[in-house]
């Protein structure tokens, strides 16, 4: 592709702001607008000099663009949108540009499922980036170990995290069908994003069609816990498939969970063990550690060189994030929105961290999390804090009355299952009760897809 003048309308979000640099990265003049610019994505583009126009005007599109590229949140009827079809400038997805323009004829490693996909598609950039494979990459966070969530292919291979969440208003299927997936790692399929898909089903058809799309040289790696895979799998007995997880092909055995993250046996399907040692925490980051290591182990790479990789992999940004610390308390930050994962959460951390006490700081912000569909599941998975804020539900303006989450009844059933919980509107209300509420030890687990007004900052000066 020559060298072109690219727009894109919904520059920030975590896709669309690492494909502008993916771009640039190809010799690409790139610019973008959004509505809402925060961090980290706009911090990153601004590292970069990529221009960002603040709101969405008809006048972003002077001058002439050679392509727009138009994000999801963007909707046929918005006068931006209109002056671009005025205008018979072409345009295309997200999704689709990376598949034709950038996967083209690469293997492509596609992540894939509710839960761990930015996490997994990390690691296992890292850990082939380590076997000298050099991979480009384009994860939905930013991986600490390149400091970006993107590089342009070097080689012959990306590796790629695959949402489900649909492309454009005019390519409305989900985006991993678009990235030619290969080699997929399928660790979960729950429902979630209740803003596209109106029950699991249609979340379950969605998953469909990406492993309707796995050639017969590909490899499916899935999760052998979870029912819903197995539910649609059955329908695909021609692919070349294998199950990782408990009583799985590539199973785990023996876990330790410490304060320096989690040690545990892979067991791969020729009888041998392995030692494995891993800097993350939780059971569910064990998944995620052996969905990687399966997935090279099936592909013919070097296990044991794998494994030592794992000492140097340093996390994602949000994403059980250490942002503050001093002698009594740990400030964790961490992406986990969906009940399951908010469970899996505290669960991992309450093995690692016994003795601290566990304050939790919760923003109900995603799509899925500001509609009551998982009101009594919160609460179960808040069941092993001790102390939880829960701030007032993000923008629930545009969600009818009775599909509304909660938040206040949310903070009384967590209570009546005896876990202190306090519901606040503004940061501005609750630093006092903050600071009454740590202990002699402390670890704080912040949990938001979104800004959370700015807490990660303004928490240090209250610990």
């Amino acid at each position: 592709m020559e060298s072109m003048k690219i727009y894109m309308m919904g520059i920030c979000g975590t896709a669309m702001a690492s494909l502008a640099g993916l771009l640039q990265d190809m010799g690409h003049e790139v610019r973008g607008s959004d509505q809402n610019v925060y961090p980290p994505m706009s911090d990153m583009l601004k590292s970069l000099n990529i221009e960002i126009s603040e709101g969405y005007k008809p006048e972003n599109l002077h001058p002439r663009p050679d392509l727009v590229i138009v994000g999801n949140v963007m909707s046929r009827n918005h006068p931006e949108v209109q002056a671009l079809i005025d205008s018979k400038i072409p345009f295309t997805s997200l999704a689709n540009c990376i598949g034709e323009k950038i996967i083209d004829h690469r293997d492509s490693y596609v992540v894939a499922g509710t839960h761990g996909k930015s996490t997994t598609t990390s690691l296992l950039t890292w850990v082939m980036e380590s076997l000298g494979k050099e991979p480009g990459f384009l994860v939905g966070a930013i991986p600490l170990n390149f400091n970006k969530s993107f590089r342009a292919p070097k080689k012959d291979c990306f590796v790629i995290e695959g949402d489900e969440y649909d492309t454009a208003y005019f390519d409305k299927v989900p985006k991993f069908i678009h990235y030619k997936p290969k080699y997929v790692i399928l660790n979960s399929i729950e429902f979630d994003h209740a803003d596209i898909y109106k029950d699991l089903d249609a979340v379950k058809d969605a998953f469909k069609m990406l492993l309707d799309r796995i050639p017969s040289d590909g490899k499916l790696l899935y999760l052998n816990s979870d029912a819903n895979i197995h539910s649609i799998l059955k329908e695909y007995p021609n692919i070349d498939a294998k199950s990782f997880g408990e009583d799985a092909d590539y199973s785990f055995s023996d876990v330790e969970f410490h304060q320096n993250g989690t040690r545990f046996q892979l067991n791969t399907p020729d009888g041998k063990s392995y030692l494995v040692n891993s800097p993350m925490y939780g059971e569910f980051n064990v998944w995620n550690v052996l969905s990687v290591l399966s997935m090279l182990h099936l592909r013919g790479f070097d296990l044991e060189k794998a494994i030592d990789s794992l000492n140097g992999f340093k996390g994602l940004k949000r994403r059980q994030e250490l942002i503050a610390e001093n002698s009594n308390t740990k400030v964790i930050e961490d992406f986990a929105h969906h009940p399951s994962a908010v469970e899996l959460l505290l669960d991992g951390m309450s093995k690692s961290f016994k003795e601290e006490k566990k304050i939790c700081f919760f923003e109900p912000r995603s799509a899925t999390s500001r509609r009551n569909i998982f009101q009594k599941e919160y609460v179960k998975a808040f069941s092993k804090a001790d102390v939880v804020f829960i701030k007032q539900a993000f923008d629930q303006s545009k969600i009818a009355d009775d599909e509304r989450l909660d938040t206040k009844k949310l903070v009384q059933d967590i209570e009546a299952q005896g876990v202190k919980a306090i519901y606040f509107s503004d940061l501005s209300e609750i630093w006092e009760e903050f600071e009454a509420q740590l202990g002699d030890k402390n670890l704080v687990l912040i949990m938001s897809n979104g800004a959370f007004d700015g807490i990660y900052e303004k928490i240090k000066a209250h610990i």
